[in-house]
């Protein structure tokens, strides 16, 4: 009798920390997905700003054009290598600002395609990038193998896009495209189950906002790329 009570007690026990894990974890994707969405909400906005304003336009006659073509790139190494260095509120600001750059540096995408087509695209974007995490958070098949091979192919279409810069190959052009596509819907599936799996129930409030940003940061690049490489043979030109 007293056996089976402790073990009730037992079975209880367990069955409330896994709540708790589940519950936390919930808490946790919740602030990773939220802290993405307002990051290309932020880039949105910015992109619509520089092109309507005439802003974008203005840099490019001007030398500074290459600082807001780069900057982004140069804030995202920083804050990729710094940001288990940075207070929560510092990793938020460099999250927010990036985003913001980000943006100005892609308004070039509403002056060289149609709106129609942007929306579009961004929707198609959307939905795919949406199955595939969905599809990371939920599946019991292990992605870690994926990473290595992952990571290889995106290497493989960064060379081939400073080689295609020079050689404007059409052809070559759609390759990438079609690849970078592909890569990324892999990166979205894996980034999803490895953020899920660093979770750590026992974080501090202040590493688990940070890991949450740092989430958010895999996967707004995963959502811009794919929807990059998808506008470049779905997009109508102006």
């Amino acid at each position: 009798m007293a056996e089976n009570w402790s073990d009730n007690q037992t079975t209880k026990a367990t069955e409330a920390r896994t709540q708790a894990v589940d519950e936390g974890l919930r808490i946790y994707m919740t602030k990773v997905y939220n802290y993405m969405g307002l990051g290309l909400l932020a880039t949105a906005l910015t992109a619509y700003l520089g092109a309507a304003s005439g802003i974008y336009v203005a840099l490019a006659q001007t030398p500074i054009i290459w600082l807001v073509v780069f900057a982004p790139l140069g804030m995202v190494l920083y804050l990729s290598a710094r940001l288990h260095r940075m207070s929560e509120r510092a990793a938020k600001t460099t999250f927010w600002i990036y985003a913001a750059m980000t943006g100005l540096s892609l308004s070039y995408v509403l002056l060289a395609f149609t709106g129609v087509s942007v929306v579009r695209t961004f929707l198609i974007t959307a939905a795919s990038f949406g199955a595939l995490s969905l599809y990371g958070y939920t599946t019991k098949r292990d992605l870690s193998g994926m990473g290595s091979f992952l990571f290889m192919g995106l290497i493989g279409i960064i060379l081939a896009s400073i080689v295609n810069f020079f050689m404007q190959s059409p052809a070559m052009h759609f390759a990438i495209s079609v690849i970078g596509v592909l890569i990324f819907a892999g990166l979205t599936a894996y980034d999803t189950q490895d953020i899920k799996r660093i979770y750590f129930a026992g974080d501090s409030r202040e590493i688990a906002e940070k890991k949450a940003i740092m989430g958010a940061l895999r996967l707004y690049l995963d959502f811009i790329n794919m929807f990059l490489f998808l506008l470049q043979f779905l997009g109508n030109r102006e």
